[in-house]
């Protein structure tokens, strides 16, 4: 059973060197050895890194005769982005209310707390 989108994507964010893969692929087209140099890992193991992130929808692979640039795909981030909006605004919502509440308990507001 193939895990769905989103969760294929969380699993690829999860590895700190796949997310400073798509920092890098957000300055632009990249190669596997350009992608390597600032990691101490071998090409394959960089290769099978890239390999998630294309499974995922993160990244794409293009052909130009020996060169397999990597390039990032932006809008497979939009379900993500969208998903964790959801949240902040849940959270922004909750801060809120705690905020006003907070506020009513320090003036000593009738309706706060009962000790």
């Amino acid at each position: 059973m193939q895990p769905d989108p989103l969760s294929a994507k969380f699993a690829a964010l999860a590895d700190p060197t796949r997310r400073a893969i798509l920092a890098r692929l957000a300055e632009g087209e990249a190669s596997v050895n350009d992608l390597a140099a600032p990691f101490d890992m071998s090409l394959p193991a960089v290769s099978k890194h890239l390999k998630v992130l294309e499974k995922a929808g993160l990244i794409s692979r293009g052909r130009e005769a020996q060169w397999r640039p990597a390039r990032l795909e932006p809008m497979a981030l939009k379900g993500v982005a969208e998903w964790l909006e959801h949240y902040r605004r849940y959270w922004d919502s909750s801060f809120d209310r705690l905020e006003t509440y907070l506020k009513k308990i320090q003036k000593g507001d009738p309706n706060g707390p009962r000790n």
